[in-house]
């Protein structure tokens, strides 16, 4: 659900998939993508291509996959209207993979259909990493309409500038949302020319999306699948499809009654507390205020060069979403001790990632959500903790579209429990957000009459039990806590929650235990014996102290060139270990130099095992092993013995190639990698 994401860090919407697609693009035709017997194929205006309607009206069209897809995957769009609450409205269209079991299975498996969240994130190129998840089965990945493989894309790169004008330039954001207004003003109006009408981009009619595509391709009935943001659409899809639905797994629950943005910066301090540095964390954001930092980074659209100052309100923004991976998450306590002692350089890779992920959404797609959807039930009163930034931008857009709060219709875990608009209630004078009143609903309906489609929630369920629903958090997600959705499924029939130690946010794309629990689950509902220990974290946390705090290994990363001065002494060891022993067996004395080079060799040898050791290797992103240090010991007394080799009676004048390459070294080690 969160905004600003790292790319590859927020896992949901990952640009490549874990593990290598098979190359190829893929042509289909509707026998090959829809169970025979359902669907009728009609060849459209368009000879090359063709289009199968179920007898519920539903249709798709064969499309080329856009992305790398495993062999057996088949693509192409549903087609939809843009606003079912309009007669006559346009077409559009929603991108959609559909990967077919293996014939070899004993028997047919119901299929599975995921979506990732965002919203406005894109879903195809996980298709290969969910079909290894789920091989005895259909696998069905299904974009967001609007999203980045769908028509109309609704990008929006004006945002985008204004966001970074906004960080490039000092002050808290707060005080700067007039040019973000203008950005998001300047984005409505080019989407509106292109006859876009951003009412019709919401989480209703992405849940209907989900409906029409089962009827389209012919499955009687399948698992729903959502991470964050989709895990809405999904629950209301499933609520309007009770008879279609075998079961549902939500990743990373964003409960319907929750107030996001008015709730996220108290998330984020919970997170912190239990990382164990909450007081480091409030100093952090405090002295940042007081004095921004300055980073030099890139521009996500044009990939120039680019200074933007942070306050404390946007570090912490940064962190919130990079607690979003395990491998981050683990590394947080130190990196916010580290800023808070003033080591502001510790942040550079995360900054670096935090403008790539600019470009991760498609933000028109976005913010017709999250304006039509979520900003409405919030309050955005300053709360205690950062003011993130992602809130105030998404304040200033959705104040700028001034579109209408959509009525909320009842899902499968809050069947009776509308939300009302923060604006219709007054706030309590401490700032705190208003309950939400059953009551009415934002357009004072009663809540019987607030379900999909304007059908009572009984209706929806009246044809058969609540499918069986399994829940999974990740102990360190700021975004989605885990007690939220622990609540928010704790008296609901069938559905049961699952947290992830040291997971963070998308828990399946981190954790390993994860994905063996939704197969099993996707194997048997019923079953409740676990597969696997969702107590072992992934990552050890690394604690303050744990590392040597030094921001050279990520630099290093960046650009490989000063690595030539380790490599330059190793090789030089080498020739002297090599050139000492024939010396030595020749009787010819050269044991200085067999020690020289030996030193020099074993200090690789122990460096490269040290760091062999470490299981997260996001942790070099800001530090190296205490050990290193000690290890360098071996290049002083390597270079000592050199020095005393060179300058020995008679000696070659070569002799002082080794001193000098281990005065260099030395150098390099301490200072500049561990200072």
């Amino acid at each position: 659900m969160a905004a600003w994401t790292t790319p590859e860090r927020d896992a949901e919407h990952a640009p490549t998939a874990p593990a290598s697609a098979v190359s190829g693009r893929s042509s289909i035709t509707p026998a090959s993508v829809v169970p025979s017997g359902r669907l009728t194929a009609l060849a459209s205006a368009d000879p090359g291509r063709r289009v199968a309607t179920s007898a519920e009206g539903s249709s798709v069209e064969e499309h080329p996959c856009p992305v790398a897809v495993p062999s057996g995957t088949t693509c192409g769009y549903l087609l939809a209207p843009e606003r079912r609450d309009v007669p006559n409205s346009r077409t559009i269209k929603v991108g959609y993979a559909v990967h077919r079991a293996s014939p070899a299975a004993e028997q047919a498996a119901d299929p599975v259909v995921y979506m990732s969240g965002g919203p406005g994130s894109a879903s195809l190129q996980l298709t290969g990493f969910l079909t290894r998840m789920f091989p005895g089965r259909d696998v069905v990945v299904l974009e967001q309409r609007g999203g980045r493989y769908s028509e109309p894309r609704l990008s929006c790169p004006e945002i985008v500038r204004g966001v970074v004008d906004t960080l490039s330039t000092p002050g808290p954001a707060s005080a700067e949302t007039a040019p973000l207004a203008r950005q998001a003003l300047a984005c409505q109006s080019r989407l509106e020319a292109e006859n876009v009408d951003l009412r019709g981009y919401r989480t209703a009619e992405i849940a209907a999306d989900v409906v029409d595509l089962r009827t389209a391709l012919g499955y009687p009935r399948w698992y729903l699948f959502g991470v964050s943001y989709s895990t809405r659409p999904m629950l209301l899809a499933a609520a309007r499809d009770p008879q279609g639905t075998r079961g549902v797994v939500l990743d990373s629950l964003l409960p319907a009654g929750a107030r996001w943005y008015d709730e996220s910066s108290a998330a984020l301090s919970a997170t912190m507390t239990k990382l164990g540095v909450a007081a480091r964390f409030d100093a952090m954001v405090k002295a940042l205020n007081a004095h921004p930092a300055t980073y030099e980074t890139r521009d996500p659209l044009t990939r120039e060069r680019l200074t933007v100052q942070l306050t404390g309100d946007d570090v912490a923004t940064i962190l919130g979403e990079a607690l979003h991976e395990a491998g981050v998450a683990a590394i947080v306590p130190a990196l916010v001790d580290g800023l808070a002692s003033g080591r502001t350089e510790l942040l550079q890779p995360l900054v670096d990632a935090a403008g790539d992920a600019l470009t991760s959404h498609e933000w028109g797609l976005y913010y017709a959500v999250q304006c039509q959807d979520e900003t409405p039930y919030n309050t955005f009163r300053n709360a205690r903790g950062p003011r993130l930034f992602t809130g105030v931008v998404d304040e200033a857009v959705c104040d700028a579209w001034d579109l209408p709060a959509a009525r909320p219709d009842a899902d499968l875990l809050t069947p009776h429990t509308p939300v009302t608009p923060a604006s219709s209630n007054p706030a309590s004078p401490d700032g705190a957000t208003p309950e939400a009143t059953p009551e009415a609903t934002s357009e004072g309906a009663p809540p019987e009459e607030a379900s999909s489609e304007g059908a009572p929630p009984e209706e929806a369920s009246s044809e058969g039990a609540t499918p069986p629903v399994l829940v999974l958090g990740g102990q360190f997600d700021p975004t989605t806590p885990p007690e939220a959705a622990q609540k928010a499924v704790s008296a609901v029939p069938g559905a049961r929650f699952a947290e992830f130690a040291g997971a963070g946010h998308a828990v399946f794309l981190s954790s390993a235990c994860s994905r063996q629990t939704i197969a099993a689950f996707l194997d048997d509902p019923a079953a409740t014996q676990p597969v696997c220990d969702p107590g072992a974290a992934p990552y050890s946390v690394v604690r303050p102290g744990d590392l040597l705090l030094t921001s050279s290994a990520y630099r290093l990363s960046r650009s490989p060139i000063p690595l030539a001065v380790p490599a330059a002494f190793l090789l030089v060891s080498a020739v002297q270990l090599v050139a000492g022993l024939v010396s030595l067996l020749r009787r010819r004395g050269g044991g200085l130099s067999a020690l020289a080079g030996l030193a020099g060799i074993a200090l690789g040898a122990l460096s490269a095992l040290s760091l062999s050791g470490v299981r997260d290797w996001t942790s070099f992103a800001i530090g190296v092993p205490h050990a290193l240090a000690w290890y360098g010991l071996l290049a002083l007394v390597s270079t000592g013995l050199s020095i005393v080799e060179a300058f020995r009676l008679n000696a070659a004048a070569a002799r002082i190639v080794p001193a000098l390459t281990g005065l260099a070294f030395l150098a390099w080690l301490y200072g500049w990698l561990l200072s």
